[in-house]
């Protein structure tokens, strides 16, 4: 089996990311053994703003940029000359983010001498599938047609894979995407940011049933998301709530997180049923930042279970921003992007 090692590099938001992957073919498919993965995550330095100011966080990822891929080389115990190629995040994202990202690889890749391939984020969330413990791929070709269900902050898509670079989105938000509901959400009730987490915490201690919040487009004929005027509905909730009482009770809060959280759930899951069955897929993928909620991970698998449909989940520490994503999308690019070709593209899309 002959083994590739990788360097990939991620700075699309506020995570400031880099990890050392070693790819491994097979007949059958493809194993990726991570021997390093750095995050320098910038939370505390936006949380007091209550959502990421991109200069800032364009400042913070030119501090640590190159110590963050330092220390990843040292975990993995290897040196530039060990690398094969690097791998990079060119978009979606914050533009000033990104930059920093793309131009240090592309200097990185040119006193190096080593072949550069700019990624979509997107992609490295759905690749994130392909990670597992042991010496068997996770996904091999027969396993397709597959269903990934990508939700994070700015994005939340359904995307059949064909095969293993054969990418359709068939369905995605409208509006806002479920990431930003909650963080939108979070600052309605003043719970601070990043708001998913804190919503999924109250939300255990609430009563779901208690407020009929709506499903925007469950029942739509096609396979989009809508979360805007969901974040509405908990505005003006709120707002009739507050006008009986100066502000409101833990419990109260507590409710509305749970109601909140179990309309979106809702739509994810059923929509994403739906396509699965539609598009004969024995497995679905769930990636991106919110795939940590644990609500989301709960229903998805029963309800996918029912159908006799498996459901691949990344570790939690692999559904925020990473790097390692990074690295094992760039295995399946046919050809490299070179440092004199790659450039920052914010509005990338499958």
């Amino acid at each position: 089996m002959k083994k590739k090692l990788i360097l990939g590099i991620e700075s699309s938001c506020d995570e400031t990311a880099a990890a050392v992957v070693q790819a491994g073919s097979q007949d059958s498919g493809v194993v990726f053994n991570v021997l390093s993965s750095v995050v320098f995550s910038q939370i505390d330095i936006h949380k007091k703003y209550g959502g990421v100011i991109p200069e800032l966080a364009a400042r913070n990822h030119i501090l640590k940029i190159l110590p963050v891929v330092n220390e990843a080389f040292i975990k993995a115990g290897v040196t530039e000359k060990n690398i094969e190629k690097i791998a990079v995040t060119c978009g979606p994202g914050l533009m000033t983010s990104l930059m920093v990202g793309v131009e240090t690889a592309k200097a990185l890749a040119y006193v190096w001498q080593k072949p550069l391939y700019g990624i979509d984020h997107i992609r490295g969330h759905i690749y994130t599938a392909w990670l597992g413990n042991g010496n068997d791929p996770v996904i091999t070709k027969k396993d397709f047609p597959i269903l990934a269900l990508i939700v994070s902050g700015g994005h939340t898509e359904l995307v059949l894979l064909k095969n293993e670079t054969d990418f359709v989105v068939i369905g995605k938000t409208i509006d806002d995407a479920a990431g930003e509901a909650f963080d939108k959400t979070a600052k309605i009730l003043d719970l601070g940011y990043p708001g998913g987490p804190e919503i999924s915490k109250l939300a255990l201690l609430g009563n779901e049933e208690i407020i009929k919040f709506p499903r925007p487009l469950l029942h739509a004929k096609n396979y989009n998301f809508s979360f805007s005027g969901l974040k509405t509905a908990v505005l003006y909730k709120v707002r009739d709530m507050v006008k009986t009482k100066n502000k409101l009770s833990k419990k109260q809060k507590s409710d509305i997180c749970a109601s909140f959280q179990a309309a979106v759930v809702d739509v994810l899951v059923q929509k994403t049923v739906r396509a699965a069955l539609f598009n004969k897929c024995t497995k679905v993928i769930l990636g991106g930042g919110v795939a940590a909620n644990k609500k989301l991970r709960e229903v998805l698998n029963t309800k996918l279970k029912e159908e006799n449909i498996e459901l691949i989940v990344p570790d939690f520490q692999l559904c925020t921003d990473n790097a390692v994503m990074i690295a094992v999308s760039s295995y399946f690019e046919k050809k490299p992007t070179g440092w004199e070709k790659a450039s920052v593209n914010p509005g990338l899309s499958i």
